[in-house]
């Protein structure tokens, strides 16, 4: 299998992953949702394509890639894989990682990042807490200093890849400091002493474990503290921003995978002697999903451009936060559509259409939820 180090075109790489997805996942995604999980062997089949590299340094053995690049990477592998609970897996460490290689030591993002990129271990993201949600400010895990360690106490849940993580980015309190300025981050060994995990069972995303995850007297080494302390929550501000770019490119993969199985199916179901596509009320919902598929495009390509240019002006955190609305949105539609084009094939078990339709509600929800992001862009915006 070629490596998408070599290739360096949008089309290339939607190429080779079309490929990945419909010969390595989509023929597996239902027997895996069955199993709660997915074989880790596939984390290293995705480092050997050089998927889980894209957007890394070399020196840490990633392949620097722009956004353009990466959101091509993500939709390919969303259209034609169709599964979110692969995605959400597999690529865990795209939102666990970049705190490391912003914020930790050089030491630490060699102990750590080389391993996760080659497949060969798993990080996860721990920020949301049972009585917090998106209000990440009131976080209560805490971290004492205790010599050349911190001392973790607390719990996190809904955590991503949470169950079988070797590295854990968590979200803790320290000092005395309350509200957002009380906040710091630390990377979590995952086999540390005091650390227990709960798999937690959900609407969608069977395939990939989910857990709630507790900390009892948990001892880190302070040179695992990223960042100084107290810069926790700017951390995680910024990490939401591309994390929200990414699910809005995964959000419009879904969506197209949902119109791909609709037309598909429209062009060869008959009913009442004559093809679903010659029934202009089916060519309207298919058109419908297609503007809404096309907007969804020009939107992601153009903040895409903005952020490899740089140019994350006073608007950008609101473009980000409807980005992610506008996208999600496009998917809900698309799936509802698809499922009511299918009719009784659209709720059974195997159509990608039905699995996108329960897996749409996280998308809404993870990485702040529609009405979070709403009040964020108004906020920004000075509305």
């Amino acid at each position: 299998m070629n490596s998408l180090m070599e290739q360096d075109t949008g089309a290339d790489i939607t190429a080779s992953v079309k490929r990945f997805a419909q010969r390595e996942i989509a023929p597996h995604v239902g027997q895996w949702d069955d199993a709660g999980e997915f074989p880790r062997a596939l984390y290293r089949q995705a480092a050997e394509l050089g998927l889980l590299a894209l957007g890394y340094p070399e020196a840490l053995g990633g392949t620097p890639a722009s956004w353009r690049l990466r959101n091509a990477m993500t939709l390919a592998l969303c259209r034609y894989g169709g599964s979110g609970g692969v995605l959400a897996s597999l690529f865990s460490h795209n939102i666990g990682l970049p705190p490391v290689l912003a914020h930790g030591s050089a030491t630490l993002q060699q102990a750590v990042i080389p391993q996760v990129l080659r497949g060969e271990k798993i990080a996860a993201l721990a920020i949301t807490e049972p009585g917090g949600g998106s209000d990440v400010a009131a976080l209560r895990t805490t971290a004492r200093r205790d010599g050349a360690d911190y001392v973790i106490d607390g719990e996190k849940v809904f955590i991503t890849s949470g169950m079988r993580a070797d590295f854990i980015t968590v979200a803790v309190r320290t000092g005395d400091s309350k509200g957002s300025g009380g906040i710091s981050m630390l990377l979590v060994p995952g086999d540390s002493p005091g650390l227990t995990r709960s798999r937690l069972e959900k609407m969608g995303w069977w395939c990939s474990d989910t857990a709630h995850l507790r900390f009892d007297g948990v001892r880190v080494p302070a040179s695992h503290l990223l960042g100084e302390e107290g810069s926790g929550f700017k951390i995680i501000m910024g990490n939401f921003n591309g994390e929200r770019v990414a699910m809005s490119a995964a959000a419009l993969g879904f969506a197209q995978a949902c119109y791909d199985e609709a037309l598909d199916w429209a062009r060869q179901r008959k009913t009442f002697g004559s093809l679903l596509t010659d029934k202009q009320v089916i060519r309207h919902k298919l058109v419908d999903m297609q503007m809404r598929i096309a907007s969804t495009q020009a939107w992601v390509d153009v903040l895409a451009d903005r952020a490899d240019a740089g140019d994350q002006g006073a608007d950008w955190v609101a473009q980000v936060c409807m980005l992610k609305n506008h996208a999600t949105q496009t998917m809900q539609f698309c799936a509802d559509q698809a499922v009511q084009i299918l009719g009784g094939m659209g709720f059974m078990r195997g159509t990608k259409s039905e699995r996108i339709y329960r897996e749409v509600k996280v998308m809404m929800i993870g990485g702040g939820a529609e009405e979070i992001m709403k009040d964020l862009a108004a906020r920004q915006l000075g509305l």
